[in-house]
């Protein structure tokens, strides 16, 4: 039986791709680096992505990574998992569940990938136990901007390398490989939405979950919140557990934020609880009519995904629908406000007011996370408690407002108060406040010593100049 195909004889051991096959496509992605003219960018062809920001540079011919979107190895017994770095989480799940493990963070959308979210960060309901993606990566393997291909570790060599990898979007390389943990689960998940009374209670009970992992001497193994209005905020607990009971399907015509409303308790498989927010894109596919019942019924399953929604609003972008549509309207201006961003436990009540106030847009997606070690990149100080805000969508703007005006207030915000924005949608900081706020030295640093002749873009001019 050949190597990919099942268990060695190590019986801890499954091999899913292999290794000869994970080295036949870093051999093809090394010669598409050689064929890039010397003095050219070098980019990514990926097929997919989930990054809201406009890219305005010259077209250049993407690295292949053809033969890069698959899991090579599990480890059972070590409870790691060798994954290529533009292995979906949706594949990269469907390997592991059915071995009882999961990866310590599985970020909400089924087309990241797990080289994006380590390299572009992501989040989800385990971040208040496990950080973010890259704190549970034991090593990298990254085609540097030099053509190389070193292997980063916490502390090997090329630690500089692993600690300036997340959030860098690719302006230091990419991931080939990357060796992560792996946590046992069970098969079912418990819920709870817990109602509170305002943000001050939603801090109160975060703050005490955060700290001893329970609430009401019930175990949490996942946390996160919707804010549907100041007074409407919902915290959902998850217990992982082996219990079997009936459970909810939130894949075919019932939706899953609509449920948190509805039901104090509830009770899904752990597959369908890691991708409860993907058939609807949380409340985005609205947008579109998929809530709409009479719809929903003759809208195809198949199609109930993010990345089907994020390629409607690329075509909307190209067809210019919604424009028309407001010019029907009247409406005078619109902005695109789609952002995450993370602010101090403590202050998420003065936050939520400030963007009642001037943004407006309603549920807000709320995910707690702490981080392990200080990330230079992404500084968010290790052990403090911080809380993710999540708003997508539009807002009506006056017909000669600037440029990305409420984006710009956001940003202004989120630093007033001590916290940091992700970075896959657009951006508008000054490059200096940008150099301070997102590592500015260390990103210099490594790309001296890994990008000697530019063929990577700048973290700013990815981010902010959309180049």
């Amino acid at each position: 039986m050949p190597l990919h195909c099942g268990f060695s004889h190590r019986f801890n051991l499954k091999y899913v791709k292999g290794w000869s096959s994970h080295q036949a496509a870093v051999d093809r992605l090394g010669a598409s680096f050689d064929r890039i003219p010397p003095g050219d960018r070098v980019r990514l062809a990926k097929k997919t992505s989930n990054l809201f920001r406009p890219r305005t540079g010259a077209k250049t011919v993407g690295l292949d990574v053809s033969g890069l979107d698959g899991v090579v190895a599990i480890d059972t017994e070590a409870q790691t998992a060798d994954v290529q770095g533009v292995c979906t989480y949706e594949h990269l799940v469907a390997e592991t569940l059915p071995l009882g493990f999961m990866p310590y963070v599985v970020p909400q959308l089924k087309t990241i990938t797990l080289g994006g979210a380590v390299t572009g960060l992501g989040i989800e309901s385990t971040s208040f136990r496990h950080g973010l993606p890259h704190e549970s990566v034991l090593e990298m393997d990254i085609l540097t901007g030099s053509g190389e291909i070193v292997t980063a570790t916490p502390d090997g060599e090329h630690s500089d390398l692993f600690d300036a990898f997340p959030n860098s979007y690719g302006s230091l390389g990419y991931a080939t490989r990357l060796k992560i943990k792996l946590e046992k689960v069970p098969s079912y998940v418990n819920l709870r939405h817990v109602r509170v009374a305002d943000a001050g209670a939603a801090i109160k009970t975060i703050e005490s979950i955060a700290e001893t992992g329970e609430w009401e001497s019930v175990r949490v193994d996942g946390l996160d919140g919707t804010a549907f209005s100041p007074d409407e905020i919902y915290l959902t607990l998850a217990e992982f557990t082996d219990s079997k009971a009936p459970t909810s399907d939130y894949t075919g015509q019932q939706i899953y934020y609509r449920s948190i409303q509805e039901r104090e308790t509830d009770v899904l498989t752990i597959h369908d609880y890691i991708w409860r927010w993907d058939t609807d894109w949380f409340w985005c596919s609205g947008a579109f009519g998929a809530q709409n019942k009479w719809l929903r019924r003759v809208w195809p399953a198949r199609y109930r995904r993010s990345d089907f929604y994020h390629r409607l609003v690329g075509l909307d972008g190209k067809v210019g629908l919604s424009k028309l549509l407001d010019k029907v309207k009247k409406v005078p201006g619109r902005e695109r406000v789609i952002q995450d961003v993370e602010v101090p436990l403590d202050r998420l009540p003065e936050f939520l007011e400030w963007f009642d106030a001037e943004v407006g847009m309603r549920p807000v997606w709320l995910c707690p996370l702490r981080t392990t070690r200080l990330w230079p990149v992404y500084p968010l100080a290790p052990g403090e408690t911080y809380v993710n805000a999540g708003f997508w969508g539009t807002v009506e703007v006056p017909a000669d407002s600037a440029d990305g005006v409420v984006n710009r207030k956001i940003e202004e915000a989120v630093s007033g108060m001590g916290g940091h924005k992700s970075l896959y949608s657009e951006a508008f900081y000054p490059q200096d406040t940008f150099e301070q706020m997102y590592g500015g030295k260390t990103l210099a640093a490594a790309r001296d010593r890994y990008d000697p002749d530019s063929r990577l873009s700048t973290l700013y001019e990815k981010a902010v100049r959309n180049s």
